[in-house]
């Protein structure tokens, strides 16, 4: 099985590391604020979504893909943010992607005060390939000691020890939580109008690339762009689910997909794959 997975570059790094250059923070006053975010989810393919639009000659791309600002970030303050983003005028749209905004209970409000204008874009994956791709994100990593289905049985008990959603169970074990689709658009919607949010399928990105690509452009009100390749950025090989643990997992999201699809008046037919 081949699925895009989370970028390991500069793991470890130290928080420094993590801030742009004294002199953009300085100058954060002229720049642009994001037009778009892709706010989700993790495991979805941001990260080639976000390659592919940042190849439009019209956007610009954030000083990093995955600022955080509005999760990890937010006590750094609004310039710090800001930093990240090219001057007013050099690009007609830019934006940035961090796919744990969809998830962070606190981000929507925190973006309406900075960018109330933004639209936003979800990636949203089959819950059960989803928490299975971060599974295997987390085993590589060293985060996760756990075979799959014990770290599935043990994940309330992980999260209930904490109510803070940067702590490290909430980052790196909630892979049932952040599969309930439905909560999280729900917070969402009590924020922003649903026009300002896009909802793609991974599964139908990952089989006509070409086609959400310029779906996403026009809701961007951009030209339609085409990249000279699709490569898919992070890639990874795993061992394929075991059919009684999906079938177990499959029930556990059919509720919740069922009022997801009733929130978007859309069927992601999960429950046939």
């Amino acid at each position: 099985m081949k699925s895009p997975v989370a970028n390991r570059a500069g793991r470890g790094a130290r928080e420094e590391e993590r801030d742009p250059p004294s002199w953009r923070i300085e100058t954060a006053h002229l720049r642009q604020p994001p037009d778009f975010i892709i706010i989700g989810t993790q495991r979805g393919g941001t990260t080639s979504l976000y390659r592919y639009l940042t190849e439009h000659p019209e956007i610009g791309a954030a000083f990093r893909k995955e600022v955080h600002f509005f999760d990890r970030y937010y006590e750094k303050g609004l310039a710090w943010y800001l930093a990240h983003f090219p001057e007013r005028g050099e690009y007609p749209v830019v934006g940035e992607a961090s796919p744990y905004y969809l998830f962070h209970p606190e981000a929507p409000e925190r973006i309406r005060a900075a960018a109330p204008r933004a639209r936003f874009i979800a990636l949203l994956r089959n819950p059960v390939d989803r928490a299975y791709s971060q599974y295997h994100m987390k085993v590589a990593r060293g985060l996760e000691p756990l075979p799959f289905a014990e770290a599935i049985e043990c994940e309330p008990e992980r999260l209930a020890a904490s109510d803070d959603p940067l702590g490290p169970a909430w980052r790196h074990h909630s892979y049932l939580a952040r599969g309930r689709y439905v909560d999280q658009f729900q917070r969402w919607f009590e924020v922003f109008p649903r026009e300002q949010v896009l909802v793609l399928q991974s599964e139908d990105f990952y089989d006509e690339p070409e086609a959400i690509l310029h779906q996403t452009q026009a809701f961007l009100g951009l030209r339609p762009h085409t990249p000279a390749s699709f490569k898919v950025y992070h890639e990874a090989d795993y061992p394929p689910l075991d059919t009684g643990t999906r079938q177990r997992l499959q029930e556990y999201f059919a509720p919740y997909n069922r009022q997801l699809c009733d929130l978007l008046c859309r069927d992601f037919g999960w429950e046939r794959s």
